[in-house]
């Protein structure tokens, strides 16, 4: 078995378990960076939403003035309309960006501590083999 196996194999140097360290410490890395990789998509629907509506709603109230500039008369019966209807995409952009940031700040939590376990395992898992695993050199007194 693997532990039988284990408990005969000869000690390792002291710079092997230095490249052991590297890779768990390259693998948390690369595990971090595959799980944050889609963040970007939820923190650009955050910034870009509120943006995205406000034009919609500069764009609404800008034809809603030509159309009134054109028919030479502003009352409420003709703006309210069009003001109603720009002020939809504010409306939409924040039902979007809202989600979305509750969303995005509960991953990067839940993330951040998925990383910090990571890291610990490796460092507890590294500190685990060293002791029982690495040859310092150390002499026995009989």
């Amino acid at each position: 078995t693997f532990r039988a196996r284990l408990e005969i194999a000869d000690k390792i140097t002291p710079a092997q378990m230095h490249a052991v360290n590297a890779a768990m410490e390259r693998a948390v890395g690369e595990t971090a960076l595959k799980l944050e990789s889609q963040m970007i998509l939820l923190a650009t629907a955050v910034s870009g939403a509120p943006f995205l509506g406000l034009l919609g709603t500069a764009w609404g109230v800008m034809d809603t003035f030509t159309g009134v500039a054109g028919a030479g008369s502003a009352n409420l019966a003709a703006m309210a309309p069009g003001v109603s209807a720009a002020l939809i995409t504010t409306v939409t952009g924040l039902l979007v960006a809202i989600p979305a940031m509750f969303g995005y700040n509960w991953l990067v939590t839940t993330l951040r501590g998925m990383i910090v376990e990571l890291d610990n395992f490796a460092a507890e898992l590294s500190s685990a083999v060293e002791h029982k695993y690495v040859d310092h050199g150390e002499r026995r007194k009989f």
